[in-house]
This record gives structure tokens, sequence and C-alpha cells, in this order.
């Protein structure tokens, strides 16, 4: 890893949380980050849109709001109108945030999101002030079929919107035959997709060796230092472990 290249280390609890128990493990999170005299990789927490504004002000309490950011898990392309359920990046930002995740493999699957849809939302990540942390991963057939770069390519290429650079974007490679699965690549083959993915931004970006580009798939205690480790895995995007602070602190730790 780069050295200009701050770690990052994000957790995304999906559709997971409630506002007592939530707050009790960012409580204990924020007491673990003020262990050492300095914190090296960024720690963010994604929670349920329901949870940012009540994170927000309990980080600010325990004065734990430098050391650990928030973002939101998805954001619409319009920054309002009559889009009943969906949120803007601009009410992302007001309630908190300042990371959103676009382009998850669940959104694109469940919500069938293509590449455009994606794209619009990260140029609305980057109009609102946001980090964007775009995903992009290939299914356990592409991956058996020997398509694995070229559909990743394929997604960063139409997902990547005008104006990116090193400040406003993370690339996040998330398999999606490894989420939730326990499984994960080997790390020859994570490299491979990771140097790919900073080829490719190479021939975009002016500042493309200071982008981070950060692994998920089954991000556990016991599997990320070895992945942070490879060349090029700047970070970790943390799905189920990132739940409790017992299971997510020690992977902070290993980006130490």
């Amino acid at each position: 890893m780069a050295a200009a290249r701050r770690r990052l280390i994000a957790g995304n609890w999906k559709m997971n949380g409630l506002v007592r128990p939530g707050l009790a493990e960012l409580a204990k999170l924020a007491k673990s980050a003020r262990k050492p005299a300095r914190i090296a990789p960024e720690i963010l927490i994604c929670p349920p849109a329901t949870l940012l504004q009540g994170f927000r002000d309990a980080l600010r309490e325990a004065g734990a709001a430098r050391r650990i950011a928030l973002g939101g898990q998805d954001c619409h392309s319009a920054p309002s109108g009559a889009h009943t359920g969906d949120l803007s990046a601009e009410m992302l930002k007001d309630a908190g945030a300042t990371y959103v995740i676009v382009g998850h493999s669940e959104r694109r699957a469940n919500h069938r999101e293509d590449n455009a849809t994606v794209r619009e939302k990260a140029a609305a990540a980057h109009r609102a002030g946001l980090v964007s942390i775009l995903c992009v991963g290939e299914t356990l057939a592409e991956r058996d079929g020997g398509r694995a770069l070229v559909t990743v390519e394929t997604q960063l290429r139409a997902s990547l919107p005008s104006g990116v650079n090193a400040r406003n974007t993370v690339v996040a490679y998330e398999p999606v035959w490894a989420i939730g699965t326990g499984r994960t690549p080997t790390p020859e083959d994570v490299a491979a997709v990771h140097g790919h993915i900073r080829k490719l931004l190479r021939g975009a970006l002016p500042d493309a060796q200071a982008v981070r580009i950060i692994y998920g798939g089954s991000v556990k205690a016991d599997n990320a230092a070895g992945l942070l480790a490879i060349v090029d895995v700047d970070g970790a995007l943390v799905g189920g472990a990132s739940l409790t602070a017992a299971e997510f602190w020690p992977i902070v730790q290993a980006a130490l």
C-alpha cells in the first residue's frame, strides 16, 4: 500500500440495528478507539439511515467524532423530489454522514440497479460533498467462467462519474459469491483484481495512485491481517463482523 493512502476500515451494518443496542455497540467502539494514541486506519460505520443522526450526536458527546466517521448505505441520485422511501445524498450529509456506499451487489441484484444508476448515485454523492464507496464484483458464475476481471472492468468503467478523484471516491471490490458466505478468494485472486482496478484507474485519473481500493466479502478478525497484507488492498468493507465492537475492533487493529 502506498504510504499516502490511509487505510479505511468500513462497517456496513446493512438492515441491522435498533437505537438502544446500536448506541451501546457504538459506545464500545468509541471507547476502544480512544486507547491508542493515534489510530492509523480511518474507521467508518455505515448504519441504517434511522440511526445516523443519533450516532452522530453520540460520537460528538463521546468526543469520538474525529476518530469514527459515519456513512450511508445508499442514496437517490436526485437532491429532492417525489421519491417515496428514498433518501438523497444531501439528507445523509445533513444527518451526519461523510461517506455513502453506492453500487453494492445487494443493491445491484435486489433492486436491479445497473451501472448507469450507480454512476448517477456516485455523482450525487460528490454533489453533496460525500465520499462515494463504489462497489464492484463478480458472481460465482462469472468467476468460474473466467470473467471476473472483465466483469469488474465493465462495472468500474461504466459506474465512475466525471470528476472522480482520490478525495471523493473509494473503490470497493466485493466478489458477490464471498459476501456473507464465509468464503474468500485466494490472496492471488484478490491481488489480481485489485491490481487490475489500479491499472484501470491509472488510465482514467491523474491521481489514481492515491485512490483507495478496499476489499469486502466475509472479512473477519481471523482473515483481516492476511487480506490487508495484499498489495493494493487499502482497507476493508466489513459486513456482519462490524455489528459488534468485539468483532469489529480486531479488524481495525489488523490495519494498524
